[in-house]
């Protein structure tokens, strides 16, 4: 009896090993959080009231004006497309009082008549499914009595208006639904600009029951249900009777299939989602016994585990392809609410493997698991089964699975606006796309994977899933409502027999009593795309095991950065100007995946440079302020995309410099209490910009200025340089950062070291010394003519001679100090006759010697004088080239 408890404690411990901590899991839910806010507050900030958000340039995507993409765009139709596919997601992650407001916002800024022609498929699950989910949270949360309680059912009659105006594209003899409807004329007339087409794909007629169904029951009107039904029975009729599978696309006239493959994926997919879910949804028996001989015709023909492969409806023993698409990814989910979960597990795990091995899953890949097709518009699909199977197996595998889904969205996807779809999952190259699925879908399942149920605002079994993931209650399927009599003849003796209806899905804990067995046929499937598709570790290199080196990441001054670009076959060559400029030769790679990492980063580096080229800022100004410059020296200075910005800025920020310890910035600053209230000085390199700004920050500074530490870097030469982020949100960095090459940030460090207070103003541009000095005797203008300043030399050249040259021989733990001197201390009357009193020679009282002629480099003060002019020049040129 003590063995056997002994081995079920040790059974108990070694099962609880595998879970994830209840803290990670709440870590992970709170990132999911974090992430939705990040997508929906710059789609809010930078896009509202267009349709989408494009995170890369960080403007909306309106429809007519920007340039056309093909079919992808009949999804946009000027209503706010993201806001509204979005509502449910705000109450599901209980941001309650956003919802209200994202309500309200609807309400009173969303038009449904827009004379734009639109894809009936997609506005139906993505706008109609997004105002019934919207309504159906709006209704849960004014019935507890605490929010929504002014809610009258504005959303309710905003879908039916809705429904209404896509009921035109039913209008066809068969009952299958136009592709394209206009949302003002219809589908009839030179004015809609549409109802020419004849195909339409069988999933976009077969993708409207649950939300046509719901709209009926919620408003009483069944001709939404009636029409969609309508539909679904007219391609049942046209199934393929010997296979009992569909095509890919119908003639909505006529019924003939004009592609005969037939698989799960593009073309087909949500017809067979929607057959179970309105079984589910509505408990017609009808949808559940056709989905089961779909399903089964499914598991005989296309199913060859792990892989769903497209056959021939007529030949359905003849593949179609030798490859699959991404969409098919949603299938495992469906398995598991078909109860069939092995083959669920299967498939999940495959898909699996392929996303591992490319960072996302491709838009289609070959049954090698290459890429077929190299784009991903970050689809939910894999994320959205990966729940399902959780729920059904708890297994924590697929918590593991999740987080593997999250930490890629933030590693490749996450760009400063928003997260970009992949261009190119080889590459890593981003497209200027955030489709509004992501938002409405993606975050819905990654959170309920990692929520624990006091986490969720309610009880989500109350509810169904449409194949947007807008939540619809069960509760409709006690509404009554008058069914329409069936198009045909939909049944036969053989199909009503008893073998065609499961009425209850498995017990997973009798299926699987083991916890190990699901993974006993996971790993041959990992295997065999390890064999096909292998990535291996390369060891004895540095950096074997390790993620690739991203773009965003990348240090010059990192030599272990370095080392990763070498076994990339990346050349890193130094310009004169500061720059570097970088070269790949796959041939040098250490192996084919480190070349193909070698290419992803080079694409990744094109596409930031691009980037920061769209955005770039005009240049700012650092001017020193105190005696004895008086605002005469302005050095040229690059901006940063993140902190004040100073072009909105009237007084700018002025204050005092101190150098940083450590000087890089990059770690907690050990002279925190010198910086506080200061300007802190920090060497470019060693870690991100925006984290020199995060650790001046915490130490009080007011502002920031990072030099060069490339030696002879100037802005004479090199291209104005600006400061980008670190891909992660910069909100927090309320200080100015401001960048000064080598040769202009010497020039401000020497100017420290001689006077040791030295103060400076950072502007937009130069300001005029009257408004610095604020009523203290002016120097002169910085705009002086050569003459005045040649006489102001010889009328203070004593003066002159008073300033220290600094010591060139200056210890290395210091910032070294250039020795350009810019040094005219005043230029009025009385402050040069005070070098003609017996006080001259006190510069030399310690035994120090009168500065000479010539700085420690061999430059005369003339020399020196003459670049100060040219700096002055330079830099109003560069203010008339701003205006």
């Amino acid at each position: 009896m003590t063995l056997l408890l002994l081995l079920l404690l040790l059974g108990s411990c070694l099962r609880l090993g595998f879970a994830m901590p209840h803290e990670e899991r709440h870590r992970l839910r709170n990132q999911v959080v974090e992430m939705f806010d990040h997508a929906y507050q710059n789609y809010m900030d930078h896009a509202y009231p267009a349709d989408e958000l494009m995170p890369l340039t960080c403007r909306g995507r309106v429809r007519g004006l920007e340039p056309s993409r093909g079919d992808v765009d009949d999804a946009l139709g000027k209503f706010s497309l993201t806001l509204v596919d979005t509502l449910d997601t705000l109450a599901l992650l209980n941001k309650t009082t956003e919802f209200e407001a994202a309500v309200r916002r609807v309400l009173s800024d969303v038009r449904l008549d827009n004379d734009v022609v639109v894809s009936v498929f997609e506005t139906n699950i993505r706008v109609l499914g997004g105002l019934l989910g919207g309504h159906s949270m709006a209704v849960m949360l004014r019935e507890r009595g605490h929010h929504m309680l002014w809610y009258q059912d504005e959303l309710l009659h905003m879908a039916k208006e809705l429904g209404l105006r896509l009921l035109p594209a039913f209008n066809t003899s068969s009952g299958l639904p136009y592709p394209r409807v206009n949302l003002r004329h219809g589908v009839r007339g030179p004015e809609t600009r549409t109802g020419t087409e004849t195909d339409t794909c069988t999933a976009c007629a077969g993708t409207i029951i649950l939300e046509f169904a719901a709209l009926s029951r919620f408003t009483g009107d069944p001709v939404f249900e009636v029409h969609a039904r309508r539909a679904l029975d007219f391609l049942w009729e046209k199934r393929q009777r010997h296979s009992n599978l569909v095509g890919t696309t119908i003639n909505i006239h006529s019924g003939e299939w004009v592609r005969r493959e037939s698989g799960v994926g593009a073309g087909i997919d949500s017809y067979y989602e929607y057959l179970l879910k309105a079984y589910i949804l509505l408990g017609d028996d009808l949808f559940l016994q056709r989905f089961n001989i779909h399903y089964a015709s499914i598991m005989k023909y296309i199913s060859q585990p792990p892989l769903l492969l497209d056959v021939h409806i007529h030949k359905p023993l003849l593949p179609a392809r030798t490859w699959m698409d991404s969409l098919l990814a949603f299938f495992p989910g469906l398995q598991v609410l078909k109860g069939d979960i092995r083959p669920a597990i299967e498939t999940h795990e495959m898909l699996y493997q392929v996303t591992k091995k490319h960072n996302f899953l491709p838009e289609a890949f070959t049954t090698d698991f290459h890429v077929h097709w190299a784009q991903h518009p970050l689809r939910p699909e894999f994320a959205e089964s990966t729940y399902f199977l959780y729920k059904a197996t708890r297994d924590p595998y697929y918590l593991e699975v999740g987080r593997s889904v999250l930490e890629n969205l933030n590693r490749f996807a996450r760009v400063p606006c928003g997260f970009a779809a992949m261009k190119d999952v080889r590459t890593g190259s981003h497209e200027d796309r955030m489709d509004s699925f992501f938002l409405a879908e993606m975050f819905k399942y990654l959170f309920l994977l990692f929520a624990e149920a006091e986490d969720l605002p309610f009880d989500v079994e109350d509810y169904i899933f449409t194949t947007e993931a807008h939540l619809l209650p069960l509760s409709l399927s006690t509404t009554p409502l008058v069914r329409a009599p069936p198009a045909g003849n939909t049944t036969t003796g053989e199909d009503l027999d008893d073998s065609n209806f499961d009425w209850s899905c498995p017990n997973t804990r009798l299926l699987f009593p083991d916890p190990a067995f699901p993974r006993s046929f996971r790993e041959p499937i990992r295997n065999a795309v390890d064999k096909n598709c292998p990535r291996p570790a390369l060891r004895g290199e540095p950096g074997a095991g390790r993620p690739p080196l991203r773009a965003r990441d990348f240090m010059a001054s990192n030599p272990e950065h370095l080392e990763l670009l070498r076994r990339m076959g990346v050349s890193l060559i130094h310009l004169k100007d500061g720059r570097v400029q970088l070269v790949q030769h796959a041939t040098q790679a250490v192996s084919p995946m480190a070349a193909e990492d070698g290419l992803r980063f080079m694409q990744e580096m094109m596409e930031l440079s691009s980037q920061q080229q769209k955005e770039q800022l005009p240049p700012r100004a650092v001017q020193i302020v105190s005696h004895p410059f008086f605002g005469r020296v302005v050095l040229t200075a690059g901006p940063a995309q993140f902190g004040t910005d100073l072009s909105k800025s009237k007084t700018g920020v002025q204050g005092f410099v101190a150098v940083a310890e450590p000087y890089s910035g990059c770690s907690e600053l050990s002279n925190g209490d010198l910086l506080a209230g200061r300007i802190a000085l920090l060497q470019r390199g060693q870690c991100m910009f925006a984290e020199k700004a995060r650790h001046i920050q915490r130490a009080g500074a007011i502002g920031g200025i990072v030099i060069d530490d490339t030696e002879g870097s100037s802005s004479d030469t090199a291209p104005l340089f600006q400061m980008a982020g670190d891909g992660r949100s910069t909100d927090d960095i309320t200080l100015p950062l401001l960048f000064l090459f080598h040769k202009e940030g010497n020039i401000l460090l020497e100017a420290l070291r001689e006077y040791r207070e030295v103060e400076v103003l950072l502007s937009d541009k130069a300001r005029d010394r009257a408004a610095i000095l604020k009523g203290k005797p002016l120097p002169g203008s910085i705009l002086d003519s050569s003459v005045d300043r040649q006489e102001e030399e010889e009328d203070c050249s004593l003066e002159e001679r008073d300033h220290a040259v600094p010591d060139p021989s200056a210890p290395p733990s210091q910032p070294h100090v250039g020795t350009k001197q810019h040094g005219e201390s005043a230029d009025s009357t009385d402050e040069c006759r005070q070098g003609d009193g017996p006080g001259d020679d006190e510069g030399t009282e310690k035994g120090e010697e009168p500065a000479l002629e010539e700085d420690a480099g061999g430059q005369s003060v003339e020399t020196l004088l003459s670049d100060w002019k040219e700096d002055l020049e330079a830099f109003q040129q560069m203010e008339k080239d701003e205006l």
